[in-house]
């Protein structure tokens, strides 16, 4: 009996906790997207890195060195692909190129990177205007990025992007410094 009790109020204590923390939302996008139009199109065209988060600062230390990132979402050769163009500026000034493919998921916005069959990224919505944010996995690997049309979004977009994953488990965060001018973007 007396465990049964207990067990209860376990249960009642759990529920309680949970409601007063619960962490903000933050909605996966559909495929009908912005405005009614449909995935991918209204994420088409340029997007500026401006932070990440992640459970360790392990999983962020690819960004260590970058002082900002420009990418290029244009619709792929292909049906359900999309071509992603990338100029990272590193803190050393260097400029540095990349490209990869990603495979859309019928009646979906996740998104398999070519090459890696193991990495998955999800897409959310930000209430960050112009914004969006991302969610990365792979072998050994959990992160979220933020992403926004404008290389300087307000800080608020930042913060409510630090606390809700912060909610989300996530120590580690990154913020990109954009003390640089952007490097231009080349169809690599």
């Amino acid at each position: 009996m007396f465990d049964r009790i207990w067990a209860a109020l376990l249960y009642l204590y759990g529920i309680l906790l949970n409601s007063i923390y619960q962490c903000p939302e933050h909605t996966q996008l559909t495929t009908l997207g912005v405005d009614g139009k449909e995935f991918p199109e209204p994420h088409l065209g340029q997007w500026y890195f401006i932070a990440g988060a992640a459970p360790t600062k392990e999983e962020l230390a690819t960004f260590d060195p970058v002082d900002n990132i420009v990418f290029n979402m244009a619709a792929g050769s292909a049906p359900m692909q999309l071509q992603l163009h990338a100029t990272i500026r590193m803190k050393n000034g260097h400029c540095v190129p990349r490209k990869w493919i990603y495979h859309m998921t019928e009646g979906s916005t996740n998104l398999r990177t070519e090459g890696r069959p193991d990495m998955k990224t999800e897409l959310y919505t930000s209430s960050c205007p112009g914004g969006i944010m991302l969610k990365e996995m792979g072998q050994g690997y959990q992160r979220f990025l933020l992403y926004n049309r404008s290389p300087h979004p307000p800080e608020k977009c930042v913060e409510e992007f630090q606390s809700l994953t912060s909610c989300l488990d996530s120590k580690a965060f990154l913020l990109t410094p954009r003390n640089q001018e952007a490097c231009e973007l080349s169809s690599i």
